[in-house]
């Protein structure tokens, strides 16, 4: 199309018509928001399922050691976690605050009972000795279950290497019968004999200064 004399001469395709269709197109798309719903990733199969069942049994494990335990080393776990606690450190200030308030004569209509403190040092020094020894009690249980899930652990690494120095050797032969060359191939001997956990201490003890 051309314009008359005197006015805006223009000439417009219909390909031309078509790529400004298009480009407002692009345009109003960029522009709009995606309203398209998101959706978070599946989980892997069997995964959650895995962890469901390991967290059970822990759960049921420390359950039936809390019911192994005896009752003095119940009790030693609740005065432990009591004094490790917020509310032991209030009750100490209550107690203390008042006893040296009312020895100094602050408190009026109260006799002085300590003036000198040391029945107040005496009860100080009884309470730090059970309160240790109740506190010696808890970290040797604790010791105990460390220990425990320290060789629980060790034995689940021993595995692992087991496994995985056979899936070497079966790699290994696999790559020997379709003549796979690899830049690990020197050390494939080495990589697929157990690990002696013996020896690996004993090195570690000779090492140790």
């Amino acid at each position: 199309m051309r314009g008359g004399a005197g006015g805006t001469s223009g000439w417009t395709s219909p390909l031309g018509n078509r790529l400004f269709a298009r480009e407002g197109d692009l345009t109003r798309h960029k522009s709009e928001p995606d309203l398209k719903p998101t959706r978070p990733s599946p989980k892997p199969p069997g995964l959650g399922s895995v962890l469901e069942r390991n967290i059970h049994v822990l759960e049921r494990r420390r359950e039936r050691e809390a019911a192994e335990a005896s009752f003095e080393e119940r009790v030693a776990d609740r005065i432990t976690r009591f004094t490790g606690s917020m509310r032991f450190v209030y009750l100490h200030l209550a107690i203390f605050g008042g006893w040296i308030a009312t020895n100094l004569g602050l408190v009026p209509g109260v006799t002085e009972f300590d003036p000198s403190f040391v029945i107040l040092a005496m009860v100080a020094s009884v309470e730090a000795i059970f309160l240790s020894t109740f506190v010696l009690i808890s970290q040797n249980r604790m010791a105990a279950a460390a220990d425990k899930r320290a060789e629980l652990d060790l034995q689940i690494s021993l595995l692992a290497e087991h496994e995985v120095t056979k899936l070497m050797a079966l790699v290994s032969a696999i790559a020997d019968r379709f003549d796979v060359e690899t830049e690990v191939d020197e050390e494939v001997p080495e990589l697929k004999q157990d690990v002696a956990p013996e020896i690996v201490l004993d090195e570690i003890e000779e090492r140790t200064p």
